[in-house]
């Protein structure tokens, strides 16, 4: 019963898919981190079945950039674009953390969230789809779940509230951290092995950078920047999978 209730608020949390509600207490939501990387298994099979489908390729590249929005309900863009209004501030520690609690959407939100769907929707029609592919993808897309839980038990927070800090003091960090490198291990060997090495690495570039943003900008890491980091993520390794299929190596 404690594993679904877990599994159940970190879906109720990430996604907006239908799931059992539940009261969060300290007993479901201390591996709810841990649960994260599985709503990257819905998406990924939601992608595949995209795939499968007989569709104009170009409806089939619009179903693979919004399927993830449709499953997680835009909750991590909502981060990247509060995130990226702050970055752009050039303002000190303070007044980014400021700017990420407007609840106004700035006008660099609106161009970098127009610029991401721009990309992204070209690299969905440049990606050919193939079982592979969507294994490769999968893959990826529970991965950078992965990190992202990881970098919740293990990066410092930037303030004492918001989601991320609930989050991380609900979590046993110790197991958390534990199970969640275990599996950024086995899913970086198992996407290397399947020709994804590009994808391994682009996922390593950014959790580099996300570390180095959230020490250096914001002192520490906050729900929005999660998100940001998600997003980051999710565009460079759909750029490496692009890229390795356009160079012939996938």
């Amino acid at each position: 019963m404690v594993v679904l209730e877990t599994v159940c608020v970190a879906f109720a949390m990430f996604s907006a898919l239908p799931v059992p509600q539940f009261d969060w207490n300290e007993r479901n939501m201390r591996y709810a981190m841990a649960a994260f990387p599985l709503i990257g298994v819905v998406i990924g099979a939601l992608w595949w079945l995209c795939g499968a489908l007989p569709l104009p390729a170009l409806a089939r590249a619009a179903g693979f950039c919004l399927v993830p929005v449709w499953v997680t309900g835009g909750i991590h863009l909502d981060g990247y674009a509060d995130t990226c209004d702050a970055l752009s501030s050039y303002g000190d520690t303070a007044k980014k953390l400021e700017i990420l609690k407007d609840p106004h959407c700035g006008a660099f939100a609106v161009i970098r969230l127009c610029s991401y769907f721009t990309a992204y929707f070209a690299l969905c029609c440049c990606v050919q789809f193939t079982p592979r592919t969507a294994m490769l993808w999968m893959l990826a897309l529970v991965g950078e779940r992965a990190l992202s839980g990881l970098a919740v038990a293990s990066f410092p927070m930037a303030k004492n509230t918001g989601l991320a800090h609930t989050f991380a003091t609900a979590a046993d960090k110790t197991k958390v951290r534990r199970v969640l490198t275990a599996l950024c291990i086995l899913l970086g060997a198992a996407l290397a092995a399947l020709g994804g090495w590009a994808m391994v690495c682009a996922a390593g570039a950014v959790f580099a950078w996300y570390h180095h943003v959230a020490v250096q900008q914001l002192g520490g890491i906050t729900g929005d920047l999660a998100g940001w980091f998600l997003q980051k993520c999710e565009i460079w390794m759909l750029a490496a999978l692009a890229a390795c299929q356009w160079l012939g190596v996938l």
